[in-house]
């Protein structure tokens, strides 16, 4: 299987975030791609580098003022102060509910919060150019699958699954599994499929086509009750209007062991299968690793070539986006795992 990635995923690397009220470095860093890559080069699989350009499938994911913000947030920030460059910004202020959503204010931190579903996605002075590097390696990942590939396993970070319309959380600022699967369907396949196996809900990704169909969302994750993103992600989001019937999440409990995490993957194939999809995006968290630091599923390391095993089997072309993963130094061997459970099958 082929690889592609970013060469700019480390211009993102903010120093710390704030995780059960502490200043702790970031679990979403650089060393987690560079440890993938380094074990897909060990393994011998070949790696290319992003070619294409997302500019014209991000503004049919996201909005154009959503796009703007991000572009434009480093700079708007360090023109505030002359120290702001040795500073990350961060939200203290959300329009919810009864608060007005659509007047962008002019105060930065209250636009930080206007475009911030949390305070959990540090900005730094190369969050844009990572993240839109992200989005061109998604693109020409689906570029090599549309023209011939069989499979693509798209290498890059920062993360995009909780990235929504025109919001950034979780430590996305644009939705990389979203953007493949609108450049897939741009460029001829009728309907795809997203599974996401990241332990924590794909809300921005479900956001996105929740109200269509010819996309098929799927998602297998901690249950929202007690995990993050908490406030989305339940059995009976479903779809709405044309999309009715075309959302499918399937939460499990903190702890969920490894036979009953298989079986909803299971029932998340067989509805791929009624689907009939031209082709198969994965939304690849590694984040239910048995040692990850903050989630809490158990799949051990031999479990993810399972994975790779049962997606096979649905024989659609596949195109793999990097998500979540957090034991770092497991990260290479096990995301690796999935691709050659995959290629082996």
């Amino acid at each position: 299987m082929i690889s592609v990635i970013s060469q700019h995923h480390t211009a993102h690397n903010p120093a710390f975030e704030f995780y059960r009220g502490e200043k702790v470095p970031c679990f979403e860093s650089p060393q987690r791609l560079e440890f993938v890559i380094q074990a897909l080069q060990a393994r011998g699989h070949e790696i290319k580098i992003a070619e294409q350009q997302a500019d014209s499938i991000l503004t049919t994911i996201h909005s154009h003022r959503y796009l703007q913000f991000l572009a434009s947030a480093w700079d708007q920030w360090t023109a505030l102060a002359a120290d702001n460059a040795d500073k990350q910004p961060f939200p203290s202020v959300w329009p919810i509910r009864s608060l007005r959503s659509d007047i962008e204010p002019d105060n930065f931190i209250a636009r930080l919060g206007f475009y911030s579903m949390d305070n959990g996605t540090p900005l730094a002075a190369g969050s844009w150019t990572a993240a839109k590097a992200g989005a061109d390696a998604a693109v020409s990942a689906a570029d090599l699958l549309s023209n011939g590939h069989s499979s693509v396993f798209c290498a890059t970070r920062p993360p995009g699954h909780h990235a929504g319309p025109d919001f950034m959380g979780g430590y996305c600022f644009l939705n990389n599994a979203a953007i493949a699967a609108q450049s897939l369907r741009h460029q001829g396949c009728q309907r795809v499929a997203i599974i996401d196996v990241d332990y924590h809900h794909g809300n921005g990704t479900q956001t996105i086509f929740y109200d269509r169909a010819d996309v098929l969302y799927i998602s297998l994750h901690g249950d929202p009750v007690t995990e993050y993103p908490f406030y989305l992600g339940h059995a009976d989001e479903t779809g709405r209007g044309a999309g009715q019937g075309y959302n499918l999440n399937l939460p499990m409990a903190a702890g969920t062991d490894t036979v009953t995490w298989f079986a909803a993957l299971d029932t998340a194939c067989r509805q791929v299968l009624r689907f009939k999809p031209d082709a198969l995006v994965i939304s690849l968290g590694m984040d239910t690793f048995a040692d990850d630091p903050i989630s809490q599923f158990t799949l051990q390391s031999d479990d993810f070539y399972r994975i790779g095993k049962h997606l096979a089997a649905l024989r659609l072309p596949t195109l793999f986006i990097m998500e979540g993963g957090y034991a770092t130094a497991a990260l290479g061997n096990n995301t690796v795992n999935v691709l050659e459970g995959f290629d082996n099958a």
